[in-house]
């Protein structure tokens, strides 16, 4: 019930998680408290969706498997993709899943995510996290330059 009246103030950087493995959800948590972000956990997809639209979270992590769904039947992240893109812009995608190669862009395009992470790299998750962040910012910074410019 604590996590419903959970106030986002304007210096907070929210994140949202929707992982099902102990593991990999204790990891990624505890490297988004370490670099500064007030994190939001879901249990299914109906709590993750619901908190997507209702705060604009500065980074995202669901997992392939979260929920107890596969990749291709992942509700959360079927929803994702289907959403415009000034829907989720504000947001750093990042997928994790033992089908992936770390930072494979290829991967990271087909499933609409900024970034993709496998489990058996968790132990630099703070640092890949980190990397995934400094991407998305270098390119929205190019990104809104080149929209100033041509107005």
């Amino acid at each position: 019930m604590s996590g419903e009246f959970d106030f986002i103030t304007t210096t907070d950087r929210p994140a949202l998680l929707g992982i099902s493995t102990v593991a990999i959800h204790e990891s990624v948590q505890s490297a988004l408290t370490q670099m500064g972000y007030k994190v939001h956990t879901t249990q299914n997809h109906g709590e993750f969706l619901h908190r997507f639209n209702q705060v604009p979270y500065q980074l995202v992590v669901l997992e392939e498997t979260f929920s107890e769904s596969t990749l291709e039947m992942n509700e959360s992240l079927i929803a994702v993709q289907g959403m415009l893109m000034s829907q989720r812009r504000h947001a750093v995608m990042v997928l994790v899943g033992n089908s992936f190669s770390t930072f494979n862009p290829i991967q990271a395009f087909q499933y609409g995510m900024h970034a993709v992470l496998n489990p058996n790299e968790m132990f630099l998750t703070q640092q890949l996290l980190e990397k995934a962040v400094a991407d998305h910012d270098v390119f929205i910074h190019t990104f809104r330059d080149a929209i100033r410019r041509l107005a």
